[in-house]
């Protein structure tokens, strides 16, 4: 699990200002009003503050941005973060706005001076928590040192608490970035079910379902997928308890650990970014993190198909015909379109063992929805409107990009097969739609069901204001979210 910066509360103390080190940020309000902290700064650096809040320079900044004093004069920190911030400005912008301490944190830590009024602190400290983050365990040469703690002094009595569910949260994405971020010669499909099972220490059920047993429930696609590869094929079964008697919700996430394409080999160039193929299932894994570490009053089981799809002698070809655990067969056209495999039983199984309330799929399942969405939005897919919304809710609340695309019997004609129910692709037109269109088959009707492709969002080339370049753990914030609101007593 990744560790996560330390954060504590501390009691306002004005000499304390001038004596620390590393980062200091203090907020100014558009007016460069000075609370009684700023005050004390502004003081110390003879009157620094009050000449930024009155420069042209701040005039033209905008809420959430910052300015930056190396060795402010009169003080022992390394910079002074002057930062715009209204007192009651909340979500995105004070979470970029806590991203640009996160970027720059190291091991000298930080004290952020917060009035009691600042509505924004918690998403400020989120925002600082999700950007202190780097993937940098395969590098040799002089270990990093850990980052420094983040002090934050208020006299807001009640800020400690809700710092638990900040870094549940924050640990949660931190998690999935991990995984996602991971090349496949390390995580592996063993290892990837033996770092799941770790959550057991969090309260979490974890069971993991092995060959043999796929094979007795009739798993049939999702083995085929994994029949190529020395890896094994393994589905992992969590279990968060923390609601009442309810039915669960279930996140499906397609695990994938690298995707070569299989007989239908991958271009070379770009494949190296395969790793992150199994994206869906690093999300699942960051959320049931984040809902057991936070004590969720929900019901939620996660599931997680894990398989590497590689071309053998053993591997699945182009025209096979596969039966799936519901007993539909499917024509392969494609084997690089293996997701929808893989997804496919572990959905039913997921219905079939958990009858759940609600059903959510997560997958890198096309490029597709890259060519429709770009990197700004991920796919959403839905049998059920009021289940949509509400996830759609969730994402904007969060600031996590996504999309309603659409469903229809229309584009049934495209999946259909000569010698099988059906095939696995649907032709170029509408590919994330086909795909999810595949999916809707093996969802019962009593389910309400979103499948949310997520090529787009789940690693970043060049990073966001939250991330560095990498896996972004999109979708953690979201899902957490949807359940907060809708499912926990």
């Amino acid at each position: 699990m990744a560790d996560l910066p330390s954060i504590d509360i501390i009691e306002p103390d004005l000499d304390a200002i001038a004596t620390a080190g590393g980062h200091v940020c203090v907020f100014l309000p558009e007016d460069g009003k000075l609370d009684k902290m700023a005050r004390r700064v502004n003081r110390l650096t003879k009157g620094a503050l009050e000449r930024v809040a009155g420069s042209d320079a701040f005039g033209k900044m905008s809420e959430g941005d910052a300015v930056k004093l190396a060795y402010p004069s009169g003080m022992a920190a390394r910079s002074l973060h002057v930062i715009r911030l209204e007192k009651r400005t909340k979500g995105n912008t004070a979470r970029e706005a806590g991203a640009t301490l996160g970027a720059a944190l190291g091991k000298e830590g930080a004290l952020v001076l917060a009035s009691p009024g600042l509505k924004g602190l918690e998403d400020f400290l989120l925002g600082t928590l999700l950007r202190a983050y780097s993937f940098d365990r395969h590098k040799s040469g002089d270990e990093k040192p850990a980052l420094g703690a983040v002090q934050v002094m208020t006299s807001d009595g009640e800020a400690s608490e809700r710092l638990n569910t900040i870094k549940a949260l924050a640990s949660g994405v931190h998690f999935t970035r991990d995984l996602v971020n991971e090349p496949s010669n390390v995580l592996t499909t063993t290892e990837f079910a033996a770092r799941l099972e770790e959550l057991r220490s969090l309260g979490v059920n974890v069971e993991v379902l092995d060959e043999p047993e796929l094979e007795e429930l009739g798993m049939r696609t999702l083995l085929a997928v994994g029949q190529g590869s020395e890896s094994p094929s393994k589905v992992v079964v969590m279990e968060w308890s923390g609601g009442g008697v309810e039915a669960p919700v279930a996140l499906v996430g397609k695990g994938v650990v690298f995707d070569t394409g299989g007989i239908s080999l991958k271009p070379a160039g770009g494949m190296e970014d395969m790793t992150m193929d199994m994206g869906g299932a690093g999300t699942v894994a960051g959320v049931m993190q984040a809902l057991a570490m936070r004590k969720a009053a929900a019901n939620v089981v996660g599931l997680v198909g894990l398989v590497e799809n590689m071309p053998d002698g053993r591997a699945q070809r182009p025209g096979d015909v596969v039966t799936s655990m519901k007993g539909d067969t499917v024509e392969v056209i494609n084997t690089d379109a293996e997701g929808r495999l893989v997804l496919c039983d572990v959905m039913w199984y997921a219905q079939e063992r958990f009858e759940p309330v609600a059903m959510v799929d997560l997958a890198t399942l096309t490029g597709a929805v890259i060519i429709a969405l770009g990197h700004e939005n991920a796919g959403v897919f839905s049998n059920n409107d009021d289940l949509a919304k509400s996830f759609l809710a969730a994402a904007e609340a969060e600031s996590e990009g996504a999309w309603r695309l659409p469903l229809g019997p229309g584009y049934d004609k495209q999946l259909k097969s000569r010698v099988a129910d059906m095939k696995n692709v649907g032709g170029r037109p509408a590919g994330s739609v086909t795909a999810a269109q595949f999916l809707a088959r093996f969802v019962k009707d009593e389910t309400p069901w979103i499948h949310l492709d997520i090529a787009g969002v789940a690693s970043m080339k060049g990073g966001t204001k939250l991330a560095p370049k990498g896996a972004t753990g999109w979708g953690v914030l979201a899902l957490n979210r949807m359940i907060a609101d809708g499912y926990e007593d």
